[in-house]
């Protein structure tokens, strides 16, 4: 099949799937005329009209058609037509390459923006579905950057950081304010109400402290301890052991009951991989943790952990993806990198090629904010290919790690640290997605006082 019928498909599956969901009112479509229509042009025309504002739309590129339709219309071009809303463009959406841009930003609102346009008529002073596009596709990340120690994107490389906008959820702000200023300019057109939603995950990347690791990893941490004269470590493992106190990382009763007190829906990602110097969970043999998982499966949605190995090992991946499938007998569809470990495009293209529906990775682990400066799922666009995909991207916007780790911050510290991210989304009316541990929950030694940090987080970002 060539090309251009898989792309025509695939965007056939991918609005018919939006206008589905959105439940949209074809009375109320907009038309836009364009100069050319490209694949990057209608993907974020799709985000920004569709799923952001609720608004059915369609592209023309004929001046005749354009001009004898009826309902609302506006221009997106680098001139505008007589008397009608303009939105003035730039060059990104109608290209194809991938090439280091100009983005010169400045101040708009309270923040600021990328891609002026220098043009009085137009809607927005900067090219709204360029800036969004940018963004969210990741743009900058297929540009040269220095990896971290984990071969990661980090948030001092991100323009967002850079420019202190990195704790702001500017792609939700400026569609806001494009909806805004359009609904200016043509009377009548109303926009779908969004709702703020909140949705807590877990990522078990080691189920229990010291129970059921095994005889060799549990001699080999004995005679660490021993080595290091840590008789605290040793009464503490000894007394778990032999079941006289409980594993500090088992808190999923905890987790239990704070899903039914606050009606929660979490997601579970388990890393279920062969151990290794980062991958440090039980052994996928383990039929404890087997039936734990199967638990947790009864309440909450399980997805995959790939292993920090699985990284750059595509075969890897797949069997740890079968191996939970097989435990839980349901197709796995839900995925979260283990140390947020990403490189675009390729962990995407693995992930779709294993059936991966759902990503929740869109994240930084030294930073809270929103890396791709939404607070909304989007579809990933594929840039070295230059189309669409079907895999979903669910960014979130704060993790534990982050706050006590990276940022260094105590309990109260980062209970405002929260607050201020929560705020920010439900302005937006945006998705609050929260990146926790069970060993954070434990409330022991470095993580004293902070299963009261959680729920504190609980109760501010509830609907």
């Amino acid at each position: 099949m060539k090309i251009f019928q898989v792309q025509r498909i695939l965007f056939i599956c991918f609005a018919s799937d939006l206008l589905e969901t959105a439940n949209f009112d074809p009375m109320k479509s907009v038309m836009v005329f364009v100069k050319r229509s490209t694949n990057r042009l209608k993907y974020v025309f799709d985000l920004v009209l569709q799923e952001q504002l609720g608004v059915s739309y369609e592209l023309t590129t004929n001046a005749t058609v354009f001009d004898a339709y009826e309902g609302p219309r506006f221009v997106y071009d680098d001139q505008p037509r007589a008397g009608l809303p303009f939105q003035k463009s730039t060059t990104l959406l109608f290209e194809r390459e991938i090439v280091s841009q100009d983005l010169k930003p400045m101040e708009f609102q309270d923040s600021k923006a990328f891609f002026p346009v220098y043009n009085k008529q137009s809607i927005m002073p900067f090219d709204v579905f360029a800036a969004v596009f940018y963004l969210v596709s990741r743009y900058e990340e297929y540009l040269p950057y220095m990896r971290d120690q984990h071969s990661r994107f980090e948030a001092n490389s991100c323009i967002l950081e850079q420019l202190g906008m990195l704790q702001k959820p500017v792609v939700n702000q400026w569609i806001i304010a494009f909806g805004e200023r359009l609904a200016q300019q043509i009377q009548g057109l109303v926009f779908r109400k969004k709702k703020y939603q909140f949705q807590p995950t877990y990522d078990i990347d080691a189920a229990w402290a010291y129970q059921h690791k095994g005889l060799f990893r549990s001699a080999g941490a004995y005679a660490k301890d021993l080595v290091q004269t840590n008789w605290r470590e040793i009464k503490i493992r000894t007394e778990v052991l032999r079941g006289a106190r409980k594993d500090p990382f088992d808190t999923f009763d905890i987790q239990l009951q704070l899903q039914a007190e606050f009606k929660l829906k979490p997601i579970y990602f388990i890393l279920f991989a062969a151990y290794g110097v980062n991958d440090k969970n039980i052994s996928v043999r383990n039929r404890y943790f087997q039936y734990l998982i199967k638990h947790l499966g009864d309440y909450a949605d399980i997805g995959i952990h790939p292993s920090y190995a699985s990284f750059s090992d595509k075969s890897l991946l797949k069997t740890e993806l079968e191996n939970l499938s097989q435990v839980l007998n349901r197709e796995v569809t839900k995925s979260r990198q283990h140390f947020l470990r990403m490189n675009l495009p390729t962990t995407y293209q693995n992930l779709i090629d294993l059936d991966i529906k759902d990503d929740y990775t869109m994240g930084f682990a030294s930073r809270a904010g929103f890396r791709a400066g939404i607070a909304d799922r989007f579809w990933f666009y594929d840039l070295d290919h230059d189309v669409p995909t079907r895999l979903r991207v669910h960014p979130f916007a704060l993790m534990d790690g982050t706050l006590r780790d990276y940022l260094k911050l105590g309990a109260t510290e980062a209970v405002t640290q929260a607050e201020k991210i929560i705020q920010e989304i439900k302005a937006v009316e945006g998705t609050f997605t929260l990146l926790w541990h069970n060993e954070t929950m434990s409330n022991q030694k470095r993580w004293t006082g902070w299963l009261a940090v959680y729920r504190k987080i609980i109760e501010m970002a509830i609907p």
